[in-house]
């Protein structure tokens, strides 16, 4: 709409003003790249600054809430670790269990492995003599069969 009174828009805000104020005219001369791009590197500076405070606010406003969520981890870990105490306290308990049978039955089962490579060992001592003198029987055998002649 226009002001019928003046025949121009509405009055500018003073923001818009000092923005038109910072504009050229389309009357103007025409800019160069060089201030176009001085320009746009400002603009992108001032945003990068908005950021950046922008950040530090949430970093300095979170940084009580960190804290705050961090304490509560700490207290979960901590009832866990209390819940879990006696259970594996029990499971150290079994384990020892459990391991003094599979020592005893490891002991029980080297005891018949030895047992049985002795009964083995002496089985082949008994046959190797019995070899022997039945080598011997036979020799003595031959020796004493009549010869003719």
């Amino acid at each position: 709409m226009t002001d019928e009174t003046t025949g121009t828009g509405p009055e500018p805000t003073p923001s818009e003003a000092a923005e038109a104020a910072a504009t050229p005219e389309a009357d103007a001369a025409p800019e160069s790249g060089a201030s176009q791009a001085g320009r746009m590197e400002a603009r992108r500076a001032e945003w990068l600054s908005q950021l950046q405070t922008m950040i530090d606010e949430v970093a300095t406003q979170a940084g009580p809430v960190v804290r705050d969520v961090a304490t509560k981890a700490a207290e979960l870990a901590q009832k866990a670790a209390e819940a879990a105490a006696p259970y594996a306290a029990r499971a150290a308990e079994m384990t020892a269990d459990v391991g003094q049978l599979v020592v005893d039955k490891s002991r029980e089962v080297a005891a018949d492995i030895r047992r049985s490579q002795e009964a083995t060992a002496g089985a082949v001592a008994a046959t190797e003599a019995a070899g022997e003198a039945g080598g011997e029987a036979a020799v003595a055998a031959v020796d004493e069969t009549p010869t003719e002649g």
